[in-house]
């Protein structure tokens, strides 16, 4: 196909990407078609900051830090758009949701590999995540793949040292390390983003099904949602705030 003959509906597949959303109740539930659509873009925003976190950990072995910065700009502006969509899903209410609930079979938003790839390149290694992927076999190969690269945390720090400072340096010696303070403050700026958008899928599962009723596909809803507000991208960075308030020796 020549420039001339691209078009805005065969550049993007405008044909074939509206064909993507197939409602499954039957007679079909008027609000089925919002509930795939949020949780399809939600897939394609995730594909993005994948791709985006694979260039921010380029910039970072690169020891590029002013390039890493200008990742995680576009980074925490994509987390606070898929945190932003899901909130249309408030506009669902709970008998509605119930009319249609049963067509969704064993799917649940555990099972999607880009988000659990997400957070296994930003720095989830626990005991309980590891659990949780592998519970019902080997991990997809898009988080497999995600579990064998060094965390962002683990190459920050590689960063840092490599320019001749310490985390602490960075906030002790103000002016010495600009470029790396502001990546360190952007990339807690991503894990409070994140944190947010868990916090708002809490309450959106709690304001649909109710914080003790079970999530699709058997899951625990709200119950296990409450449990990743609280994990942690960069225990390190958070540590090291700490060190300032320390009683004097």
């Amino acid at each position: 196909m020549s420039d001339t003959q691209v078009t805005y509906g065969s550049y993007l597949d405008i044909d074939g990407l509206l064909r993507l959303q197939r409602p499954q109740s039957k007679p079909e539930h008027p609000d089925e078609l919002l509930f795939i659509v949020v949780h399809q873009a939600s897939e394609l925003w995730f594909k993005v900051i994948l791709h985006e976190l694979d260039r921010l950990i380029e910039r970072l072995r690169a020891t590029d830090a002013a390039g890493a910065l200008a990742v995680m700009k576009r980074v925490n502006t994509l987390v606070g758009i898929v945190a932003h969509e899901l909130t249309s899903l408030d506009t669902l209410p709970p008998h509605r949701f119930a009319q249609f609930r049963g067509y969704l079979g064993s799917s649940s938003g555990s099972q999607s590999a880009q988000f659990r790839a997400i957070e296994a390149v930003s720095g989830l290694r626990d005991a309980h995540f590891l659990n949780t992927i592998r519970e019902h076999g080997d991990p997809p190969a898009l988080v497999q793949r995600a579990l064998e690269r060094p965390t962002l945390q683990e190459l920050f720090i590689t960063l840092v040292e490599q320019s001749g400072a310490q985390l602490a340096d960075l906030y002790r010696a103000e002016g010495s390390h600009d470029v790396l303070f502001l990546l360190a403050e952007s990339l807690l700026e991503y894990e409070q983003a994140f944190a947010r958008w868990r916090f708002g899928h809490v309450q959106l599962v709690e304001r649909i099904l109710g914080p003790d009723t079970g999530g699709t596909g058997g899951t625990l809803g709200a119950r296990y949602l409450q449990r990743t507000i609280s994990q942690r991208f960069f225990p390190e960075l958070w540590k090291v705030r700490a060190s300032f308030f320390a009683p004097p020796a």
